[in-house]
């Protein structure tokens, strides 16, 4: 950040009276300007036992598999988010279910919250963002062209609590140098 949103000036980065981290402060009107980590939202839609995937028309990872999934919009909520991304990128409407999975995608200041979702029908087509969707039987997950980490870790989480008929909640920390994951609850 060079300039400030609020009066044009320029920035500079240091630690504000009272805080303990650096932030951009505006010399000229004091405004100091957070960043923040950014919402990501999805879900994992199931159709009579198959699961709708997209491949990326977009960078990053242009040409791989992921869920639908994308950043969240301001005055919208986590579940409404999952909802819109998956119409937008694979035409799909869902029925919303539980919380799957949180992950802290660290390196990227991200926060990947996942869904459950069911397909009444099977309805669907690319959108914009994607160069083809398709329904894959669990057996079928391309997993060497799965786009992201937190894809990868929410889809084999969902796929383990179908075998055991169960809806746990999973939390991962993911970091370029490592990755953890917690007890799920």
């Amino acid at each position: 950040m060079n300039y400030c949103s609020n009066c044009g000036n320029q920035v500079s980065l240091r630690v504000p009276e009272g805080d303990h981290l650096p932030r951009y402060v505006c010399g000229d009107c004091g405004v100091i300007h957070y960043e923040n980590p950014k919402i990501v939202v999805g879900c994992v839609p199931e159709h009579d036992g198959r699961i709708l995937l997209c491949k990326r028309a977009i960078e990053p990872r242009l040409g791989y598999w992921t869920i639908p999934a994308g950043f969240m919009e301001n005055g919208e909520t986590l579940s409404h988010g999952a909802a819109r991304e998956c119409l937008e990128e694979a035409g799909a409407v869902v029925e919303m279910g539980s919380l799957l999975a949180v992950v802290n995608v660290v390196h990227a200041h991200q926060v990947h919250v996942m869904f459950r979702a069911r397909m009444p029908d099977a309805t669907f087509s690319a959108g914009a963002e994607s160069l083809e969707v398709e329904l894959v039987r669990p057996e079928d997950v391309p997993w060497a062209d799965i786009a992201f980490p937190s894809v990868e870790f929410a889809l084999r989480r969902y796929l383990e609590d179908n075998e055991t008929n169960r809806e746990r909640h999973y939390f991962a920390d993911f970091d370029r140098s490592h990755w953890r994951e917690r007890n799920p609850t």
